[in-house]
């Protein structure tokens, strides 16, 4: 069974048996069709046709070390040297044998005026002795390339099925955040805001909020949460959901958003900020009787997209896994996502500034806006 194993995956038993089976070959026929074709099946003759194989594995074993330095030389210069060696070794074994017939079969005449008779077939058998090592080497290439292509086909076949299984858990995770976002103390507290503004009379700006409100629900329900945006539009609807805020807060809320020019072409999950901005409004900024500040910043560094969302509120009062069990209904549909994405290659940290407040760091692969669209459309 070890041996089996070792045939099949170490190049050196192959090449030994390899030889076994060519000079074996050449034996059994040198007997059949010279041995006994010309009656001289004498224990002598019979010795000499072993010899003789042997001779040739002991000659041709240095070729797989030569051929194997040609193996890269250019085509021209691989071939002259290539018959330039098997001319040589013929020329090595053709000596050998006849010197070893002589001592053998104790033979009277000149033998050595018949040596290109016998050089003729040791070349002849030197050049097959190649070409089949040439052939299996060249077989072994297409098995490897074969393989290649399978892996590569299997693993287009595994990113096709994460892919699917990341559209399932973002369709999933939008349907939570489509509940989170439009849970009653959100819209209640809208809700009341516009009321207000219509009790003060301040019909314009209840209007505007009214309309605020709508572009916002409009873009949760109609975009699709399979697809991607770039981060510019997603920083778009994000200031759909801050503005409203920003009605409701009045002056209690600052925005601070710096975003590179070349982050912004870059595409992520579609609502991926917004879960996380709401948490900031909900648990820093309306703690504050002052307000807060919430901030944005991204940029690329090394192929690599860096997201923060911070804000300067109170900060964590808990440590992480509480954070994640007890309010972080947005947060851990955002960590799921991307995790299902980008698999290792994400990694998200929740850290507290010094001067209070909570910073959620996001670092994942940086895709271009048109790099992206065309996997998809190749995709779909």
């Amino acid at each position: 069974m070890s041996f089996a194993k070792n045939l099949f995956s170490n190049r050196h038993y192959q090449f030994c048996v390899f030889q076994l089976i060519f000079w074996l070959g050449l034996m059994v026929v040198t007997f059949f069709s010279l041995t006994l074709w010309y009656n001289t099946a004498e224990p002598a003759h019979i010795v000499h046709t072993t010899l003789q194989a042997v001779l040739g594995a002991a000659v041709s074993f240095p070729l797989r070390n030569f051929y194997t330095w040609l193996w890269d030389k250019p085509p021209l210069s691989r071939i002259t040297l290539t018959l330039l060696m098997v001319s040589v070794s013929s020329a090595v074994w053709t000596a050998l044998r006849m010197v070893t017939f002589i001592w053998i079969v104790q033979e009277e005449k000149n033998l050595w005026q018949d040596f290109g008779g016998w050089y003729f077939g040791g070349f002849f058998i030197f050049f097959c002795w190649t070409a089949l090592y040439y052939g299996v080497k060249y077989y072994h290439l297409m098995q490897l390339e074969h393989r290649k292509v399978v892996e590569t086909e299997a693993q287009v076949h595994r990113e096709h099925n994460k892919r699917l299984e990341a559209e399932a858990v973002a369709r999933e995770a939008q349907l939570k955040m489509l509940r989170y976002q439009l849970n009653p103390h959100f819209l209640f507290n809208t809700l009341n805001a516009i009321y207000a503004l219509i009790r003060m009379k301040d019909n314009k700006t209840a209007q505007t909020m009214v309309q605020q409100l709508s572009r916002f629900l409009r873009y949760s329900l109609d975009n699709d949460p399979s697809h991607r945006v770039s981060l510019e539009q997603e920083l778009e609807a994000l200031m759909l959901y801050l503005e409203i805020e920003q009605t409701r807060f009045g002056d209690r809320l600052k925005l601070d958003i710096q975003v590179s020019d070349d982050a912004k072409t870059a595409c992520i999950p579609s609502l991926l900020l917004q879960p996380l901005a709401e948490n900031a409004i909900k648990y820093a900024i309306s703690q504050s009787e002052h307000g807060g500040t919430i901030g944005v910043k991204a940029d690329v560094s090394d192929e690599v997209l860096h997201i923060e969302v911070w804000d300067d509120g109170p900060g964590l009062n808990v440590d992480q896994e509480q954070l994640l069990q007890g309010r972080g209904v947005g947060l851990r549909n955002t960590l799921d996502r991307l995790a299902t994405l980008y698999g290792d290659q994400q990694q998200v940290d929740l850290r507290e500034t010094d001067s209070g407040g909570l910073t959620i760091m996001m670092r994942f692969p940086f895709e271009p806006e048109s790099e992206t669209e065309e996997l998809d459309s190749q995709i779909a």
